[in-house]
């Protein structure tokens, strides 16, 4: 039998059925050690030297992680992946390998919290310019790129889910030169693969939707294989943000699976979008549903809605039963973010403030649960929380 997956398989199949290098083992191996040997002086200096690619040390290499990091590569496709112990360590450690003090960051506006306090608090003060613009700036301005080392991206951005042209950013990115990177968390490679649009870097906080089970903390990066190996070089064996053995192998058996919850994702989000918009407590469903960019073919189970100024949010997120009160998304449960709470975290002004996004607005993430009971919940809480 064949020990890979050809290419003209769909990505189902890709993921379900590749092989992996472990002789006949389905899952991968956990390797759990720290290091490797070698059998003779050659094949340690060949490995020292750069020559080879055999094992060497699991904070830059180690076999588990690269079965995870060849399959997302694939499932992206890319040609190489490399992981990280964290999503905000893959976004750290790719815009470090490329940008230096006095290049510019032109970063789309409502972008993930953390990655706007990392450009701000730590990028700036290295000299570091960011400027950030709306999505539909990036798509009709043809020279908002004009000088900038890199395009840090996300579509659909965050809270506020605007879907973005790739396509049309990719090319006016290749005008001038700019490297573009992006967050793609939110579609995953079965919905949206940026690389396939023109995009240069693919990012994820594989603590989502890959990874699916909320067990695991991870990031990984996918381009092709020079930017994979300047990111390697530099940020991954000198910033240390590693991913480990055990959480790569979580990882694998997320993606195995990723086809078949993302379907489930899509149709209760499917059904809460169509239910939502008739609701009259209901002002705005901020959720980008397939075709309306292109290359965005699915819908995930991410979104947000703006609710009517009648609605207590504290008294309807304190009356959900299904629903959870919790940060981070893409697992099995289901969980409510309402950015009054979010615009309260202690610190320096966020991304959300510095945008505008309105207390209104709470975030959804809508899990594997019966889409019935979850919309019950859902109606039920807004009917009580409501002022009459």
């Amino acid at each position: 039998m064949a020990d890979s997956v050809p290419g003209n398989y769909s990505i189902q199949t890709l993921l379900a059925a590749a092989a992996t290098d472990f002789g006949g083992a389905v899952t991968p191996p956990i390797m759990q050690t720290s290091l490797f040997t070698f059998d003779n002086y050659h094949a340690f200096a060949e490995r020292m030297a750069g020559r080879s690619d055999d094992p060497l040390y699991t904070r830059v290499q180690n076999p588990t992680v690269s079965a995870f990091e060849n399959l997302i590569a694939k499932a992206e496709e890319g040609e190489a992946a490399v992981a990280f112990a964290s999503g905000m360590a893959a976004i750290s450690s790719a815009v470090i390998a490329f940008v230096k003090p006095g290049d510019r960051i032109a970063c789309v506006e409502h972008v993930y919290p953390d990655a706007y306090r990392f450009f701000e608090k730590l990028l700036r003060p290295f000299g570091v310019e960011v400027t950030y613009h709306s999505v539909e700036a990036f798509e009709t301005d043809e020279n908002l790129l004009a000088g900038a080392r890199l395009a840090y991206l996300e579509s659909p951005n965050t809270v506020v889910f605007e879907a973005m042209d790739l396509p049309a950013v990719a090319a006016h990115a290749k005008r001038h030169q700019t490297l573009t990177m992006i967050d793609n968390s939110w579609a995953t490679p079965l919905f949206q693969q940026p690389l396939t649009l023109g995009i240069d870097i693919v990012l994820h906080s594989a603590s989502k939707y890959l990874s699916g089970h909320s067990d695991t903390v991870a990031g990984v990066v996918v381009a092709r294989q020079d930017l994979i190996d300047q990111i390697r070089e530099l940020s991954l064996a000198l910033l240390g943000g590693k991913l480990a053995p055990f959480e790569a192998f979580l990882l694998t058996r997320g993606l195995r699976t990723l086809t078949a919850r993302m379907h489930q994702h899509q149709a209760t989000a499917n059904q809460f979008v169509d239910k939502l918009s008739a609701h009259p407590l209901v002002k705005r469903v901020l959720s980008p549903g397939p075709n309306v960019v292109p290359g965005l073919t699915g819908r995930s189970g991410l979104m947000s809605v703006e609710l009517d100024g009648a609605v207590d949010i504290p008294a309807f997120a304190d009356t959900l039963n299904l629903f959870r009160l919790g940060v981070s998304w893409g697992g099995f449960e289901s969980l409510v973010l309402p950015t009054k709470i979010a615009l309260e975290q202690a610190g320096e002004q966020n991304s959300m403030q510095r945008f505008g996004v309105s207390d209104r607005i709470v975030r959804l993430s809508l899990g594997l649960e019966d889409p019935d009971d979850l919309w019950a919940d859902f109606e039920a809480a807004l009917s009580t929380s409501a002022h009459r």
